[in-house]
């Protein structure tokens, strides 16, 4: 976890003029958490809505669980949990915005992961395993590349792959590898997965050579560009 001594100045954040407003970038964590965590109808529909395009399928998020939880001693490994989360029919999910991920990331996320699932309460006798619901930890990783493919979403899953037999596991962790979007940014918006139109707007929100992309990308996706209100409405007081 990087303290918030490490992160970098806030005028690097923005503002950003953004036509008739201004934005903040929204790859650094105090910004995407600002967007994504407010208690209004907008906040919460767009994560919901980015939560879905990773996943595969509509999830509705009913509640927000914690938000970096407290360090008794600051010589504690700090846990990160960013946007913990749970839909409306108790699945977890935690999504984090890493700007400058550390190498570990990936055995990070798998801890995270882990702590997510078995945190979940199994008491009472009518209680079984099967009443475990499904864990999702998703990171969206602004900096380095992690893996030597070029697609930049990557779910992984509990596999054997000898035998080509999957766990049928409740845990998943999601990657998104925001410099891996260099081609998708330029594909017809028509084309585009809503992950990608998520990606694309996460990593070139504050680049004025692709402002027609993003306007067309909020025109065409209505979570998105509640997520661009939401950024111009209440990030400000980062900067002050």
């Amino acid at each position: 976890m990087k303290t918030q001594i490490e992160n970098p100045a806030r005028y690097e954040w923005g503002p950003f003029p953004f036509g008739d407003r201004a934005v903040m970038d929204i790859r650094y964590d105090p910004v995407f958490k600002a967007v994504f965590t407010k208690e209004t109808r907008n906040s919460r529909t767009a994560l919901s809505h980015l939560i879905s395009s990773l996943i595969g399928r509509t999830v509705t998020v009913d509640t927000i669980i914690a938000n970096e939880p407290p360090v008794d001693d600051m010589r504690q490994r700090y846990l990160r949990f960013d946007i913990a989360c749970k839909t409306g029919k108790g699945e977890l999910v935690n999504v984090e915005m890493a700007f400058n991920p550390y190498a570990s990331e990936p055995v990070r996320l798998e801890y995270h992961a882990a702590r997510l699932f078995v945190g979940q309460g199994l008491h009472g006798q009518d209680k079984t395993y099967n009443d475990l619901k499904e864990t999702y930890q998703i990171a969206i990783l602004a900096k380095e590349r992690f893996f030597p493919d070029e697609n930049f979403v990557h779910s992984f899953l509990y596999y054997d792959p000898d035998n080509r037999v999957s766990l049928g596991g409740r845990t998943r962790i999601i990657t998104v590898e925001l410099v891996k979007t260099g081609p998708v940014v330029d594909k017809p918006i028509e084309e585009m997965t809503t992950a990608e139109q998520w990606a694309v707007f996460f990593q070139y929100l504050t680049d004025e050579k692709k402002r027609s992309k993003i306007i067309e990308i909020t025109n065409r996706e209505e979570a998105i560009a509640m997520a661009l209100d939401t950024n111009a409405l209440n990030t400000t007081h980062l900067i002050k």
